[in-house]
C-alpha cells in the first residue's frame, strides 16, 4: 500500500509535541509517550478440534521484489519455511526476476502474475513446495486481470487465493474502480467457495475496524479506511468468510502489518492492519494460528503466517 497519510502524519507529529507555550516558558519538556508495540505470541500448533497443524502459509507485500531480495528477505523466508509463500506488489516482470528467487530449491513450483500494461507495477507471486492441482491467474475479468493482482492455486482440500487489492489512491481517485473490484472479487470468491473451501491471503488494502489502525478518527477519508472500502470487506465477511486473526484475537489492539516510511511510523507503531488471511467457514475447525510477524524488515509491510490443519 502506497500513500502518504496527512492525518496519520499529523497524529504522529502530535505524539512528539513538546507542549504548550507555558511549558516552554518554564523550560519543561513533555516526554514523548513510549510506543505501544505488538508482541507476536508463541505459535499455536493445534486446531480447535485437536488436530496438529500441517499446512503453513506465509503472505508478504514486499514493496518491490528485487529490492526486497537485496534486503535479505529470502533469509527470513528460509527461517520461516512455509509450505506456500505468497508475495504481493512484486513490481517485477518475469524476465527481470532475481536469480536468488528463481533458483530456490525449497520451492520448485513458482507462479507469477504481472501487470500487462505497466512494468514495475502491482504483481503477485506464489511459491509452493508441493505442486498444486491447478493454477489460474486473475478473476476472469479483463479490466481487473490486466494488472496482475490474483493467483489461485487448487490443492486437494482447498483453494488458496493470493491477492493485491487495488489501492483507492491519493485523493481517492480510484475509489469507484475499487468498489467495482470489491463486487467482482467477492463474486469470484463466492463461486470458488461453492466448489471447495478457500483461503484468501494478501494485501487487501483496507483496515476493517477502528482497532485495525492507530489513528481511525483522522483517516476516515483516507484510502484504506473509507466507509465504502470498509463496507466492501464487511460484505465479503458476511458472504461466508472469516478474518482468521480477529477470530483468534478479537480484542488485540496495536497489531499492524503496514507502516508508512515517513515520520518513523514503524518505530512508533503508527500502523494499519491491511494484510489478512480470510477463511471459508468450513475451514475454521482446522484453524490453528494466524500470525503477524512484525519483526522482519525489508518492506513497509511485514509478513503474516497462517497455521492450519487440513
Amino acid at each position: 500500500m502506497k500513500r502518504g497519510k496527512k492525518a496519520e502524519e499529523a497524529a504522529a507529529d502530535g505524539e512528539n509535541d513538546t507542549g504548550s507555550a507555558s511549558a516552554k516558558r518554564t523550560k519543561k519538556t513533555k516526554e514523548p509517550e513510549a510506543p505501544i508495540l505488538y508482541e507476536d505470541p508463541p505459535d499455536k500448533m493445534t486446531s480447535k478440534d485437536g488436530r496438529a497443524a500441517n499446512m503453513k502459509i506465509t503472505s508478504w507485500n514486499v514493496d518491490g521484489l528485487r529490492a526486497w531480495v537485496k534486503k535479505n528477505g529470502l533469509d527470513w523466508v528460509r527461517e520461516e519455511a512455509p509450505d506456500v509463500l505468497c508475495l504481493q506488489e512484486t513490481k517485477c516482470a518475469e524476465k527481470s526476476l532475481p536469480a536468488a528467487i528463481i533458483s530456490m530449491p525449497e520451492y520448485p513450483h513458482k507462479y507469477w502474475a504481472v501487470s500487462d500494461e505497466k512494468e514495475g507495477y502491482s504483481g503477485v507471486a506464489m511459491l509452493c513446495k508441493t505442486e498444486p492441482l491447478k493454477v489460474t491467474y486473475g478473476i476472469g475479468k479483463e479490466e481487473h486481470d490486466k494488472e496482475g493482482r490474483v493467483i489461485t492455486a487448487e490443492f486437494p482440500s482447498f483453494y488458496l487465493v493470493t491477492a493485491y487489492v487495488p489501492n483507492s489512491g491519493r485523493g481517492l481517485v480510484r475509489l469507484d474502480y475499487r468498489k467495482t473490484w470489491d463486487v467482482d472479487f467477492r463474486a469470484y470468491l463466492s463461486e470458488l467457495d461453492m466448489q471447495k473451501p478457500l483461503v484468501l491471503c494478501g494485501d487487501l488494502n483496507v483496515a476493517h475496524q477502528d482497532i485495525d489502525l492507530k489513528n481511525p478518527k483522522g483517516n476516515k477519508k483516507s484510502a484504506g479506511f473509507t466507509p465504502e472500502e470498509r463496507e466492501g470487506i464487511s460484505q465479503l465477511l458476511e458472504s461466508g468468510f472469516t478474518d482468521s486473526f480477529r477470530e483468534l484475537y478479537p480484542e488485540q489492539a496495536n497489531a499492524y502489518t503496514f507502516w508508512t516510511y515517513m515520520m518513523n511510523s514503524r518505530g512508533k507503531n503508527v500502523g494499519w492492519r491491511l494484510d489478512y488471511f480470510l477463511l471459508s467457514s468450513s475451514l475454521l475447525p482446522g484453524l490453528c494460528d494466524s500470525k503477524i510477524r512484525n519483526k522482519p524488515l525489508g518492506s513497509d509491510h511485514c509478513p503474516i503466517t497462517l497455521h492450519m490443519a487440513v
